[in-house]
C-alpha cells in the first residue's frame, strides 16, 4: 500500500521555524519527483516547493523562496520553514509524481498527481 505520511506541523508564532517531513512507502520512489503543496482556509491548494529525484535540485514558489528549504533523503522529503508568517498558515500536503519533472510542478495539474499525503496543519500566529 502506497503511503505518503506528513509530520511536523504545529502552532508557532510569527518568525519561528518548523520542519516538516514526509515519508513515502509502499513502492520505489527513487525516480519520482516529490514536493509540497499547501491549502489555506478558504483558498485553493497551491504549489510550495519540489525536488528532483536525481540530483535533488530544489524549486520554490516565489512566496516562500529564501525562507523555505526542501531536501530529500531516499524516500523522505523535508521542508524547513524559517521566518514563518501568518500567511503561511495552511494544511501542507506532500506529493509524489512520475514522470513530471520537479521544475514544472508550479504548473502541474493537481488532479494528475500520482500520490498525495493527508496533510499536516501549520498555524502561524501574529
Amino acid at each position: 500500500q502506497v503511503q505518503l505520511v506528513e509530520s511536523g506541523g504545529g502552532l508557532v508564532q510569527a518568525g519561528a521555524s518548523l520542519r516538516l517531513a514526509c515519508v513515502a512507502s509502499g513502492r520505489d520512489f527513487s525516480r519520482y519527483s516529490m514536493g509540497w503543496f499547501r491549502q489555506a482556509p478558504g483558498k485553493e491548494r497551491q504549489y510550495v516547493a519540489s525536488i528532483t529525484w536525481g540530483l535533488g535540485t530544489p524549486y520554490y514558489a516565489d512566496s516562500v523562496k529564501d525562507r523555505f528549504t526542501i531536501s530529500r533523503e531516499a524516500n523522505t522529503i523535508y521542508l524547513q520553514m524559517n521566518n514563518l508568517k501568518p500567511e503561511d498558515t495552511a494544511v501542507y500536503y506532500c506529493a509524489a509524481d512520475h514522470p513530471t519533472i520537479a521544475s514544472v510542478w508550479a504548473s502541474l495539474r493537481q488532479d494528475a498527481v500520482d500520490y498525495w499525503g493527508k496533510g499536516t496543519l501549520v498555524t502561524v500566529s501574529s
